[in-house]
């Protein structure tokens, strides 16, 4: 992991004077300062120490000095904190500025949306800023990055609050994983985020460089500063011949925090945060069913999901991280509870007896679990199973459906939702497919094709993956329906086929496990059939 360095003194560059620095540090930051961080219960609040405000030592008409104890100002919106703390050059104009200004100013509900979503996180953000003594206009980057969105994903493979990509997430200790996305982890992520930006700031002394290098990557803006070191040029993020989306980042952030700073002189107005923590870290000292953690907590499980949105299965992660975040009234129950639940009860389990056609990966995917995880359980040294064997597998508590910002159940909703004018086609992933060729057979993009599976094209296809393609709907007004034919004595895939009106390839198609070959009596072939011609 990168080690971040510090600027030379020791602190960020501001826009404050020194004199003013030590009035900001020493007085207003003091009583700012009421709230209480809560991770667990080991964290103690550092806090609480500073609320009574600072000691300032005054002169008293005999010459002697006199201390004089100034009470904390207990400032409960923290959008007022943060507003304390932003410390960019935020005088500066230019029309990039203006025009992101311009658009904030037409969207004024944007900011309540934004102030909505960002609750549960923000307070924490903040937290994190002031400990590493950086700008709180880093606060806001997650509003430029996802909206606030901790399950955002771009077509790039960026996710989370902070978009990380994946080999950033790798090097910053972000784990990725059928269980779980650091990426998306709101404490880990913001942790990283954070240290990358104070490492970037330790690379070009430039809060400004600093924020398009974590855009872009450092390896362009740098490329681009030597161009104009070359040119006798300036080395001012606004010289920099950089992407266009970088090129707006970087405006975008600061006319958020002008509005931050005086949302009245923009006519904005901006929904109260309070200025306490919202949530807190509970261990859980292993893995645990989140159904059975929402009963516990007595926090809905769509809620546990929001908080703990890294999570991307129906429990956490068997080999880690073992915590969850859950509301801040919640936490001392929840631990209770947890305490007193017995091991076997974490997880529920099932036996099941392997059957001819089956193995590892199979049996993995039917029970929403996998390979590893079965592996485990079951003490197995190798991934050869064989017929009649016995092996306990964990399982969801409740239905699927239940989970429902699990990774499994977010797609089904992307894949689901319907698009204007075409009708949906269900693929599934044969060996030496590729988005382009998928997109290419179906007369589709590959940027809608990745869309619709809320994918990247930078993602790896994996045989009998479902896909969902969205295609033309013929002009004649045809709409395709899909239908499981369960196959009967007698029958060919020619025969099912003709009865259909539909090409025996496309059958092939759409039903990968075929394999060109055999069918059997009772076993399920779907079939799209063109239901305005029946």
């Amino acid at each position: 992991m990168i080690k971040a360095p510090q600027p030379k003194d020791g602190h960020p560059r501001s826009r404050f004077p020194a004199n003013a620095r030590l009035l900001l540090s020493g007085i207003v930051m003091s009583s700012l300062l009421s709230g209480c961080q809560v991770l667990n219960q080991s964290e103690t609040s550092t806090e609480a120490s500073q609320a009574g405000g600072p000691t300032l030592v005054a002169k008293s008409t005999s010459g002697t000095d006199v201390e004089k104890v100034v009470q904390p100002v207990v400032i409960d919106d923290l959008w007022v904190r943060i507003q304390s703390g932003l410390a960019m050059d935020l005088d500066q104009n230019n029309s990039r500025i203006q025009a992101e200004l311009n658009w904030y100013t037409r969207h004024k509900n944007y900011f309540n949306t934004m102030s909505s979503r960002a609750a549960p996180y923000l307070y924490f953000i903040v937290k994190e800023a002031e400990a590493r003594k950086v700008p709180l206009e880093l606060a806001l980057m997650p509003i430029v990055e996802s909206s606030f969105d901790p399950f955002a994903y771009s077509h790039a493979g960026a996710s989370g609050l902070w978009q990380f990509m994946p080999e950033t997430g790798e090097h910053y200790n972000l784990d990725q994983n059928w269980w779980y996305d650091g990426r998306r982890d709101v404490v880990a992520s913001t942790r990283a985020a954070l240290d990358y930006m104070v490492y970037m700031h330790g690379m070009f002394d430039d809060w400004e460089l600093a924020l398009a290098a974590f855009n872009s990557g450092p390896g362009r803006v740098l490329r681009a500063v030597k161009k104009n070191q070359r040119l006798g040029k300036s080395t001012r993020f606004w010289a920099l011949d950089l992407p266009k989306e970088t090129t707006a980042y970087v405006p975008k952030l600061i006319a958020l925090a002008k509005i931050v700073r005086d949302p009245k002189k923009y006519g904005m107005t901006f929904d109260t945060i309070a200025n306490k923590p919202y949530f807190a870290k509970v261990n859980t000292n292993g893995q645990l069913d989140l159904a059975k953690a929402s009963e516990l907590s007595g926090v809905d499980l769509k809620q546990l999901y929001q908080l703990n949105p890294g999570l991307n299965r129906w429990s956490t992660p068997p080999e880690g991280p073992h915590y969850l975040v859950v509301p801040l009234n919640h936490a001392e129950q929840f631990r209770t509870q947890l305490a007193a639940l017995p091991a076997e009860q974490r997880l529920s389990w099932q036996r099941y007896v392997v059957k001819a056609g089956d193995n590892l990966g199979k049996i993995a995917n039917d029970f929403n679990t996998s390979i590893d995880v079965i592996s485990e359980a079951n003490k197995l040294n190798s991934t050869i199973i064989r017929i009649g064997q016995g092996l306990l597998i964990p399982v969801a508590t409740g239905k699927s459906e239940a989970y429902t910002l699990s990774a499994s159940q977010r797609l089904a909703a992307k894949q689901n939702r319907g698009v204007s004018g075409r009708s949906k086609v269900e693929y599934r992933v044969k060996s030496g497919d590729s988005f382009w060729s998928i997109a290419r057979k179906y007369e589709v993009g590959v940027s809608e094709l990745t869309r619709w599976n809320n994918l990247s094209p930078r993602d790896t296809l994996r045989i009998d993956q479902a896909l969902a393609i969205w295609t033309e709907q013929e002009s004649d007004g045809s709409i395709l329906r899909k239908v499981n034919y369960t196959v009967r004595s007698g029958d060919s895939l020619a025969k099912i086929a003709s009865r259909f009106n539909v090409e025996v390839n496309e059958i092939q198609d759409w039903n990968n496990d075929l394999n060109g070959k055999y069918i059997h009596p009772g076993q399920r072939v779907i079939v799209f059939v063109d239901v305005t011609d029946t």
